[in-house]
C-alpha cells in the first residue's frame, strides 16, 4: 500500500494500483493547473487568495504546482474566493472552452420561462409524454374539483386523488393544524412534495388541487408540465353558495365584504387559471351535466391517449 499525505498532515492508505494512481495524479495536476489558470486570469496574488479562502500559500503553492493533494474543504474554500463552481475544477472538461458548463451557467442564471424554454427543447420527451395520462383539475374553491374529479375517475376507472387528503395522510394531521403549525410557506413546500409523490407513483390518474396552488410559481409549472390541466370555472356567487352549502360558513362569517373579496382573489388569478390546457364553465350546470362536459373534452383532447 502507498501512503499519502494530505495537507492536514493526515497519512491515508493508497491502492498499490498503477491505474489508480496515474489517474490521482492527473486529477491533482489538473486541479491545480486550473486553479493557477482561474487566479492569474482575475489577477489575484496568491497572497491575497490565501486571505480570501483561508487556506495558507504553502498549500496553494503545493497544489498549482500539482505536489499535493488537497481536501475537498479546503478545495471548496478555494472555488468560492475564485469565484468559481468546485466541479469547474475538478471536471474532464476545461471549464473556459466547454461549451456544455458555458451553457450550464447561462441556465442557472436565465429566468424560469427560459429555463423552461431550454428544458422543452433539449428534453427528448414530449409535452404530451411528460404528462403521461394524468389530469388536473384546477379552480377556487366551490367550483367543483373534489365532486367532478370523485366521478371522473369513477366513469374511467381511474385513481381520483384529492391533494389535501395526501397531504393530511403524510403529515399525520388535518389541512388546518398543517396551516396553524407550519405555517402558510411550509403548507405549499408539503404541497410542492405532494405533487411529486404523485408523479411518481401515478402515469394515470385525475387530481384536485387547492385554489392557491398556482401562487405557488414552481409547483403550478409542474403541474402545467406534468399533468393535462383543466380549470373548473364558476360566478363568484356559485362559488360561494356551493361552499355554504358544504356546511361552511366561514366565508361570510362576520365579513360583509367577502363576496368582493372573492370576487378580488378570483380576478387576482385568473391569468393564472388561464394557463390551464382547457376550461369547463360549472355555473348554473348540475353536477351531471358538468360531468359530461369534463368527460367530453378529456375524449376530444385525447388526454388519456
Amino acid at each position: 500500500m502507498n501512503k499519502i499525505t494530505n495537507f492536514h498532515g493526515e497519512t491515508t492508505s493508497g491502492q498499490n494500483d498503477s491505474t489508480v494512481d496515474t489517474s490521482g495524479s492527473a486529477l491533482i495536476v489538473r486541479v491545480g493547473e486550473r486553479v493557477r489558470k482561474a487566479r492569474e486570469r482575475k489577477g489575484i496574488p496568491r497572497r491575497v487568495l490565501s486571505e480570501m479562502s483561508g487556506v495558507s500559500p504553502r498549500y496553494l503553492a503545493q497544489l498549482e504546482t500539482g505536489e499535493g493533494n488537497i481536501s475537498i474543504g479546503l478545495l471548496q474554500r478555494v472555488a468560492v474566493a475564485l469565484d468559481h463552481r468546485i466541479e469547474w475544477l475538478i471536471g474532464e472538461e476545461d471549464p473556459w472552452t466547454s461549451k456544455a458548463l458555458r451553457v450550464a451557467d447561462l441556465f442557472r442564471s436565465a429566468t424560469s420561462d427560459v429555463q423552461d424554454q431550454v428544458l422543452e427543447t433539449l428534453s427528448p420527451e414530449s409535452a404530451e409524454s411528460l404528462r403521461a395520462r394524468r389530469i388536473c383539475l384546477i379552480g377556487l374553491r366551490g367550483a367543483g374539483k373534489s365532486t367532478l374529479g370523485d366521478r371522473v375517475g369513477s366513469a374511467l376507472s381511474i385513481p381520483f386523488v384529492e391533494l389535501n387528503r395526501d397531504i393530511e395522510e403524510q403529515a399525520g394531521m388535518p389541512v388546518g393544524e398543517v396551516m396553524a403549525l407550519y405555517g402558510q410557506d411550509g403548507y405549499r413546500h408539503l404541497e410542492g412534495q405532494a405533487i411529486d409523490r404523485v408523479i411518481a407513483t401515478y402515469d394515470t390518474m385525475v387530481l384536485a388541487v387547492a385554489g392557491g396552488i398556482v401562487s405557488e410559481p414552481d409547483t403550478f409549472k409542474t403541474l402545467l408540465n406534468r399533468f393535462h390541466t383543466i380549470w373548473l370555472k364558476a360566478s363568484p356567487e356559485e362559488h360561494m353558495t356551493r361552499v355554504r352549502e358544504q356546511g361552511d360558513e366561514r366565508p361570510m362569517a362576520g365579513n360583509p365584504e367577502a363576496m368582493e373579496q372573492l370576487k378580488s382573489l378570483l380576478t387576482s388569478r385568473e391569468t393564472l387559471y388561464d394557463k390551464a390546457l382547457a376550461q369547463v364553465d360549472t355555473s348554473g350546470k348540475s353536477a351531471d351535466d358538468s360531468l359530461k362536459e369534463v368527460l367530453t373534452l378529456i375524449e376530444d383532447r385525447e388526454f388519456l391517449e
